[in-house]
């Protein structure tokens, strides 16, 4: 167990230094104000698409395909329990009916399964599981663009087309790798020998180039972000610690618990094989810590973003042992996770 941990331990700092040096760059005013939306406008439009792209086109296949059919309805399962979850609770947190409540809310639902879960899987098991995580985190995707966002914009206030939020750049870019890795097309451009003969090999070293830096970047962007507001203020925020605790600890336990007893049920009921992978996918995308939308869209409605920023101060930095952690533990009970041959 200590092995996992340590072995898991050395991404999470590594993406927690990026971290720290964003916010250094942001108190000190090294960069300029605008450096975060210059940041958060590469990796929408460029590192993530391009990691998207490159990981679907090269293992999303005929073949591999068929193995994500259950994985996907385990992954419904898992977001209509992360919903049961969030939206009583965020009640509870916030009594009165205001914008805040939602921030609760889409904090307890979704976890940062993008821009941490993808570094983390990508790094603990390589490109070919980083494509079977994003096709598990499709239902999470769609829920996050409608539903989350709706409870993040306060009431009054014009919402774009739900369509719109969800075809972005890394959806769009994935969806047209999985539809090149579909045709077959994907073994020529990942073949480094017939990309050299062809003289093209110079757009999978510039796709690998790019999508190195979505990790990276992000966690840069999160720590410039934060470093626009008050430390102080943000420590003092009691309630976040413990939403902080529910959506490192409690609610992935409570998730991965549930995944399993689905796979199990499946299992038995109907004599599917179900391996233990698809609870590692499920924990990479509820363990992760809060994302920037809960700072991102009350800041651009004119809410209150101080506690999404709180809360992404707070789960970025105590992530940091939790995912390695919970992990451990997992691969304690479940043996490593086993990724499908193709």
């Amino acid at each position: 167990m200590l092995e996992t941990f340590l072995a898991t331990l050395t991404p999470m700092l590594t993406l927690f230094t990026c971290i720290a040096v964003g916010f250094i760059l942001g108190k000190t005013k090294i960069l300029p104000s605008n450096a975060g939306k210059v940041m958060a406008k590469l990796e929408t439009y460029v590192f993530c698409p391009a990691l998207s792209f490159s990981t679907m086109s090269q293992f999303c296949t005929v073949s591999s395909l068929g193995n994500h059919a259950t994985n996907i309805l385990l992954s419904c399962g898992a977001v209509a329990l992360a919903l049961g979850i969030a939206i009583p609770l965020s009640r509870v947190f916030v009594r009165a009916k205001s914008p805040e409540r939602g921030v609760f809310a889409y904090a307890l639902a979704f976890a940062n399964s993008g821009y941490i879960g993808d570094p983390v899987v990508q790094a603990l098991f390589g490109d070919q599981m980083l494509s079977y995580y994003k096709l598990y985190c499709l239902p999470i995707t769609i829920l996050i663009y409608t539903w989350g966002i709706s409870v993040l914009v306060p009431s009054g206030e014009k919402r774009d087309n739900p369509l719109k939020k969800i075809l972005n750049a890394p959806t769009i870019a994935m969806l047209l790798g999985m539809a090149v890795g579909l045709s077959g097309l994907g073994h020529y451009i990942h073949d480094p020998i017939l990309m050299d003969e062809c003289g093209l090999e110079f757009i999978k070293k510039a796709l690998d180039a790019l999508k190195s830096c979505m990790g990276p970047v992000a966690m840069l962007l999160a720590g410039f972000t934060i470093a626009n507001y008050s430390v102080r203020g943000m420590l003092k925020k009691t309630k976040v610690y413990i939403a902080t605790l529910l959506r490192l600890i409690v609610i992935p336990a409570i998730i991965v618990a549930f995944v399993f007893g689905l796979k199990e049920a499946a299992n038995a009921l109907f004599g599917l094989t179900i391996g233990n992978t698809v609870l590692f996918l499920c924990y990479f995308s509820v363990g992760a810590p809060l994302g920037l939308n809960t700072v991102v869209f009350p800041e651009a409605y004119g809410g209150n973003p101080e506690t999404g920023a709180s809360m992404t101060m707070i789960s970025h930095t105590l992530c940091v042992l939790s995912i390695p952690l919970m992990y451990a533990l997992m691969v304690t009970l479940f043996g490593p996770a086993a990724i499908p041959t193709m």
